[in-house]
């Protein structure tokens, strides 16, 4: 059975659809990037996937005993968030938040996966540094680490790398492509980085009001409008 089963999404807001008919899966280890223009439903795909928002019409299925609540999920950051007062160890420890239940504090188990996960991003040594003194790569490095907390099996990606320098882009994706081969963990990205989506991704979903395309990378490239959102927003990639 497939991780994850969208059949037939409509989404939107107030009830007006911004996709219609959407249906998808992914495996176990699959690399998925989400294309499309802006404002064509992937953010709110992203929140309906999490449980954040209610889809129109349609069904969302886990597989292999995933629950809703085991994702981890990287959103886009606002102006706000950036300036957070909290300590980089304060942010990554609430990434465990849905595992304490009702329970208001942290077991060593949860600090130890805290403390592994920042290890695992070379940010252990920022841990009692003060989140918005951070460079907006390690911020995001940062909310990866807590993203990482709350899963060992599926990522939530909305622009990742979002306003980073060159730099801080490449070495963002290379994390992310390492925690996929290396780790195991199925990522879901959200991308206006047309070539990055190609150069990374195993698989495509190219959203519209009507979904535009839904699977392997290769084949995507072989169709019009892999072909056409390639040249306009690729380049040579």
């Amino acid at each position: 059975m497939a991780l994850l089963t969208c059949q037939n999404l409509s989404l939107g807001y107030e009830r007006k659809k911004v996709v219609d008919g959407l249906s998808f899966s992914i495996d176990t280890g699959d690399y998925l990037c989400i294309v499309g223009e802006n404002g064509s439903g992937k953010s709110t795909l992203m929140k309906t996937i999490l449980g954040l928002m209610p889809a129109i019409e349609g069904t969302i299925q886990f597989g292999e005993g995933l629950k809703q609540n085991e994702i981890g999920y990287l959103p886009q950051q606002t102006v706000v968030q950036k300036d957070f007062p909290a300590s980089v160890r304060e942010i990554v420890l609430s990434g465990c938040l849905n595992h304490c239940g009702l329970r208001p504090f942290y077991i060593k188990g949860e600090k130890q996966l805290a403390q592994k996960n920042m290890e695992r991003l070379g940010i252990d040594n920022l841990s009692s540094r003060c989140y918005r003194e951070l460079s907006g790569g390690q911020q995001q490095r940062v909310l990866l680490a807590r993203a990482l907390c709350a899963t060992q099996r599926l990522l939530l990606l909305d622009e990742p790398v979002a306003g980073l320098d060159p730099k801080a882009t490449e070495d963002m994706y290379q994390l992310i492509k390492e925690l996929n081969q290396k780790h195991g963990i199925t990522i879901i990205m959200i991308s206006h980085d047309i070539s990055a989506s190609i150069q990374y991704a195993s698989h495509i979903l190219h959203v519209a009001r009507k979904p535009l395309f839904s699977g392997r990378k290769k084949d995507y490239l072989e169709t019009n409008i892999g072909k056409v959102f390639n040249t306009t927003y690729g380049g040579d990639a």
